[in-house]
């Protein structure tokens, strides 16, 4: 009786992380008829744009002009580049800039200890005196308004965060980036759901933007982009998306680079199924409970719903054929998973049963290091995304 419960536990929140909760945004979102988020383009205050970069060469210089190029007032705008340790050309680059462009604000910190992406912006927004501090990575490229999109959406003083829309460059030039794409296109269509409904779960770090005096001095193995929305939603004000905001980056070519990608985004991964008791509280949090349950928790434990239901259904598999049936189904899944690379397969599906299983093993991995002690808030860049 305990492993029937077990197992369909585990089927339901399989299903709800992957199709029921989105069907269920997509539901809400006709139902309510949700209105476009407000914007307000004359609001122009003074914006510090923020790179962390940790041996970035290959792309600092144009980064640096992309963002020297950017469409807002010159006398409203400040250039951070925070180093985090950089021990290639990164700091020499950088400073070749400032002294060719002496007329602009435009500031290179340079962290004495590599700490990570989040303890350089922590030690670098000590500096930050503007009203909007902008955070981007050092491969990511903003369009020419985004800056002035992304602070158009500080229409509410209880809007303190804002995200913008990263879009993959490279999105149709392999299977990789494809699959990836295809994944981040539904998360972008949820994430814009969950924002014009209350306040989003999570933004994304090639551009989010945060009002400097709400700035949150994390610890350095979380994650500013996804830890702040959270945070503050437990404190009663808003993150929302501004998805006419937008950088372009590549997607990992490469599967090493997107497996890679994913075990780092994964070093938090059991402090994240329920980083906090208040998310249940439903009548303070409101729609944001049934966000994050739905959208993250159900999520973050796909990798243990996964083990169970293979688990359960083998131990269940004499008693009738559907259990017997499930049981087949999964070993089929991931024995496919497995010949691809092996017999160089290139077929939709395939290729979506593949990168599936390819981001639950990237989770097992994740709570392995964190259990071994190895999950670290620094991590080496992807190259076949520079």
């Amino acid at each position: 009786m305990y492993m029937d419960i077990l197992f369909w536990t585990s089927v339901f929140v399989i299903f709800w992380a992957n199709i029921g909760y989105n069907l269920s945004l997509l539901v809400i979102n006709r139902i309510f008829k949700l209105k476009k988020i407000k914007k307000d383009y004359n609001y122009l205050p003074t914006v510090t744009i923020m790179i962390v970069a940790h041996n970035e060469e290959k792309v600092i210089n144009q980064k640096m002009l992309n963002v020297l190029n950017i469409d807002y007032p010159n006398e409203k705008l400040e250039i951070l580049v925070s180093s985090d340790n950089s021990t290639d050309k990164t700091n020499e680059i950088v400073k070749e800039v400032i002294r060719n462009n002496n007329d602009r604000r435009i500031v290179l910190y340079e962290a004495s200890e590599r700490k990570g992406k989040t303890n350089a912006q922590n030690e670098a927004a000590k500096l930050v005196k503007s009203e909007i501090l902008v955070m981007t990575d050092a491969n990511a490229m903003l369009e020419k308004n985004s800056i002035r999109e992304i602070v158009s959406a500080f229409t509410d003083k209880n809007i303190v965060y804002v995200t913008g829309r990263l879009s993959y460059s490279n999105s149709q030039d392999n299977t990789t980036s494809k699959s990836e794409n295809t994944y981040w296109n539904l998360d972008l269509r949820i994430r814009d759901i969950e924002s014009r409904l209350q306040t989003i779960t999570a933004g994304n770090g090639a551009l989010y933007a945060c009002r400097t005096a709400e700035y949150v001095y994390f610890e350095p193995i979380k994650c500013h982009d996804s830890s702040m929305p959270l945070y503050y939603a437990l404190h009663g004000k808003k993150a929302i998306a501004n998805h006419d905001a937008i950088a372009y980056e590549k997607a990992g070519e490469s599967v090493e680079d997107e497996f890679k990608r994913k075990v780092r985004m994964n070093r938090r991964i059991l402090t994240s199924i329920l980083p906090s008791i208040k998310i249940l509280n439903v009548f303070k949090c409101r729609w944001f409970t049934y966000f994050y349950l739905g959208h993250r928790t159900s999520r973050y434990l796909l990798w243990l719903m996964h083990i169970i239901a293979l688990i359960s259904s083998g131990l269940l598999m004499m008693k009738n054929y559907l259990y017997l049936f499930a049981f087949l189904i999964q070993i089929s899944i991931y024995i496919i998973a497995l010949l691809k690379p092996l017999l160089k397969i290139n077929n939709k599906l395939i290729n979506f049963i593949y990168y599936y299983c390819m981001t639950i093993i990237a989770q097992i991995i994740g709570v392995k290091n964190i259990l071994t002690g190895k999950a670290k808030p620094f991590w080496e860049k992807a190259e076949s995304t520079r």
